[in-house]
């Protein structure tokens, strides 16, 4: 009778789990909450915020979502990762895995595209774009007239160095794995969570003395919109570096069975490609002839 319920086939039905719907749930709170916030904020004094009941709700309706999203991440891939110690993330689950993270990052690729392409369609015909634009001083030209770029052989270079740092460090510790040297996988994690952290932070420096705003131009919306959402994903990659991490100090991580840290590995990489071509499109080639600023 036991033979006759015994699993004689590489796929897995994974058991009825409530984080699909939940997680919805507080994705959609959270893009309520933080468009309604956004639209009542706007124009209204700091003073008055906790006088304002409507704001306050939405405010909180934007944290709760996001609250219940992180949750919900957080228990999903921790039943994912039980399911892998539990031996059901057989060859083919695992290529199918492997397939998703492809997929996943394809689409990320296609997501870039669409801030590179916002650029360069402004840069190109910047007469049409600023005469699309509520400033007038800027002129029909590009960068605009009147604006100073950010040095790209400063802090943007600095971070180059950094991002291609940390792509060698996390290869040095894929080939740790691959070895079983617990150590230098390890090592080649803690480095590069840290040169992600660094990453972040000198980012966080150039946006607060850049010497544009966002709403200033085109050039500043899209740089910022091409830049930001890039380093929101170094945040993004940096988190996920680091739970890779702490399960490899844990000993979660074998030389056949480490999908989790390889796809973590793959996001990487891509995020060091994206930086590269933003180096060179926007920073380089988008800056060209503009007086830099200093200090």
């Amino acid at each position: 009778m036991a033979d006759a319920h015994q699993k004689n086939h590489d796929y897995h039905i994974i058991d009825p789990s409530p984080w699909p719907i939940i997680s919805s749930i507080g994705a959609f709170l959270m893009m309520f909450g933080a468009v309604c916030f956004m639209r009542w904020i706007h124009g209204t004094p700091f003073h008055m915020f906790g006088a304002d009941l409507a704001l306050v709700f939405k405010f909180w309706l934007f944290a709760i979502g996001l609250i219940i999203t992180l949750y919900s991440m957080f228990a999903w891939w921790a039943d994912t990762i039980k399911e892998g110690q539990q031996g059901h993330h057989t060859r083919v689950v695992s290529l199918h895995l492997r397939y998703g993270m492809l997929m996943f990052i394809a689409s990320e690729v296609m997501f870039f595209v669409a801030w590179f392409w916002a650029f360069f369609d402004a840069s190109l015909y910047a007469s049409e774009a600023i005469q699309a634009s509520r400033v007038q001083f800027l002129g029909g030209q590009w960068p605009p007239k009147g604006l100073e770029v950010l040095d790209p052989w400063h802090l943007p270079l600095y971070n180059t160095v950094i991002l291609l740092l940390s792509g060698t460090t996390v290869t040095w510790a894929h080939h740790a794995l691959l070895h079983n040297d617990r150590k230098g996988l390890i090592q080649g994690l803690v480095l590069t969570v840290l040169l992600g952290m660094l990453f972040t932070s000198v980012q966080a420096y150039e946006y607060i003395h850049a010497p544009f705003a966002f709403s200033e131009s085109i050039y500043g919306a899209t740089f910022f919109m091409a830049t930001g959402f890039h380093g929101f994903h170094v945040l993004v990659g940096t988190i996920f570096l680091l739970v890779c991490l702490i399960r490899a100090a844990a000993g979660q991580f074998t030389p056949t069975a480490h999908f989790g840290f390889e796809a973590a590995a793959w996001y990487w990489h891509f995020v060091d490609v994206v930086w590269l071509f933003l180096f060179f499109s926007i920073y380089i080639w988008g800056g060209w002839g503009a007086p830099l600023a200093h200090g």
